[in-house]
């Protein structure tokens, strides 16, 4: 049986260090037998169809073919169209009331729970929230995420310690979803 995944690369193509053209990751995928593959954006976003692996084995499979052929490592999580659309309708902000730039999702590698998040207090950064759902992270940020404060206390890496983290606009959250429909 074959099921289409969406990879999402963390920190390609941003801050000018590791380079990934989207033709390449594309190459790279098609190479480990991978059908359907397309790429979103120049951000680390693709999605392929799969007939073996499972969501782990799958991201592994991929950044040991990155550090392969182009000498750098990439942290890549897998994720298949049911737990995209799963994240999709389980926002709790008003997503059509939102612009895309408003509303992030960060997506981790496994579960979180309020605890790992405590010593930040909500009230202190409002009007922005967040607010965690499964394996990801709801962002509200009604400046963007380059103005907010809410969004740089939530990336501290003590906070996100063991996890890979990779976040991605309400924009791209919503395309990776329809791009994954089979």
């Amino acid at each position: 049986m074959t099921t289409t995944y969406a990879a999402l690369l963390r920190g390609i193509n941003v801050g000018g260090n590791r380079k990934l053209p989207m033709a390449r990751l594309r190459e790279l995928l098609t190479g480990l037998g991978h059908t359907g593959v397309a790429t979103y954006l120049q951000s680390g976003n693709a999605v392929f169809t799969a007939d073996h692996g499972d969501e782990a084995s799958l991201a592994a499979e991929l950044e040991a073919a990155i550090e392969k052929e182009l000498g750098f490592r990439v942290d890549v999580l897998v994720r298949d169209h049911a737990y995209l659309k799963a994240v999709r309708d389980a926002c709790p902000f008003p997503a059509a009331e939102l612009e895309g730039r408003q509303l992030h999702v960060t997506y981790f590698s496994e579960p979180v729970d309020a605890e790992r998040f405590a010593e930040i207090d909500p009230a202190a950064y409002l009007p922005e929230e967040f607010r965690l759902g499964d394996r990801a992270l709801y962002l509200h940020a009604p400046d963007g995420l380059g103005r907010s404060k809410l969004a740089e206390q939530l990336s501290r890496p003590r906070l996100n310690k063991g996890l890979i983290a990779t976040t991605r606009n309400w924009n791209t959250v919503v395309k990776l979803e329809e791009l994954t429909r089979a």
